[in-house]
């Protein structure tokens, strides 16, 4: 039976983690001698099937309609639910984004099948897959064994390495039985930013009450621009009104998992490092060595971040003004 990736969309553009998913699914397809397939839900979005071919897919089932031009719960999740039992998919993966999280356990419910949340590795062994995710705020790692015929897992993103794998997809274009939805979605309010989005970005500058007030985070910003990064906060700053929630990094916040991920006077609650503990490098600036932050961090900087971080930035310019 074949692998099945929902290439999730949004205003016409593919994100990243849907292409982590399908370079996954590819190699979970090539593993046990199955079929990939992607799955794009929305409007007039033909132009993202060539898009997908370029990671491995053998087939792009299109689903096209103006009443999936905006994300609906209720229609995705059954539209999804619907292509799955016709496919009769047995391996079904989506991102564990803002989308996939709301999506994936009302299709689970729907087509009976058991579900992984927030994966970050798939371990196979002939046709047995093993899914490994956090658990007690990053504390355990499970490896999880799903018993139902059909399975499903989210998986988080900058955990699974992209691997283009050029194809020849046969693209199929499917029409669906849309329900009538209880609620009607009008629009979507996007907050706009030059800045890469959070979940995905590969860097990512994050600070704490460390800076003392809302203006310190000017020099975070600065930060962030200099190495083209994401800013990300703690939840004592956000509950303080320094930054919005969707800078919020930690349990009750995003999860991320950035190459690089730089903690600017923040103390490292078990909350804050469950959002980001998977990171692959952690720099701590902070004045206290005892922070629980800097007993993680791969580099420990013990010291004033408005003196660190200003010396870093000058540091930077200087070495691309010898490098352009």
């Amino acid at each position: 039976m074949p692998v099945f990736v929902f290439a999730e969309q949004r205003d016409g553009r593919l994100n990243k983690t849907a292409l982590e998913a399908l370079s996954q699914g590819r190699r979970v397809a090539d593993s046990t001698g199955d079929r990939l397939i992607a799955c794009l839900v929305g409007n007039d979005i033909s132009g993202l099937a060539y898009e997908i071919d370029r990671y491995g897919a053998d087939q792009v089932l299109l689903c096209q309609d103006e009443a999936l031009s905006l994300y609906h719960t209720e229609t995705y999740a059954a539209v999804l639910a619907n292509i799955i039992e016709k496919e009769r998919a047995d391996l079904i993966l989506l991102g564990n984004t803002s989308m996939g999280k709301d999506l994936a356990p009302r299709v689970a419910e729907k087509i009976c099948a058991g579900l992984v949340s927030d994966c970050i590795a798939m371990e196979l062994s002939g046709e047995e897959i093993r899914f490994l995710r956090p658990m007690y705020a990053g504390k355990v790692i499970a490896k999880v064994r799903v018993t139902t015929p059909v399975k499903m897992a989210t998986l988080r993103p900058n955990n699974f390495s992209l691997e283009e794998k050029p194809g020849k997809a046969q693209v199929k274009a499917i029409s669906c039985e849309l329900p009538v939805p209880r609620t009607k979605v009008k629009e979507i309010e996007v907050q706009e930013s030059g800045r890469p989005e959070l979940t995905e970005a590969e860097i990512i500058v994050s600070g704490g009450r460390g800076l003392g007030k809302p203006e310190g985070f000017q020099l975070i910003e600065e930060a962030a621009d200099a190495l083209g990064a994401a800013v990300g906060a703690s939840r004592a700053v956000v509950d303080a009104g320094w930054r919005s929630q969707q800078h919020q990094v930690g349990q009750t916040g995003k999860v991320v998992a950035p190459n690089l991920y730089v903690a600017c006077g923040i103390s490292g609650a078990i909350q804050h490092m469950a959002g980001m503990g998977t990171s692959k490098c952690i720099v701590a600036i902070n004045k206290d060595g005892n922070a629980n932050i800097m007993e993680v961090a791969d580099l420990a900087i013990e010291g004033d971040l408005f003196e660190v971080l200003p010396e870093f930035l000058k540091q930077l310019q200087e070495l691309r003004y010898r490098n352009p």
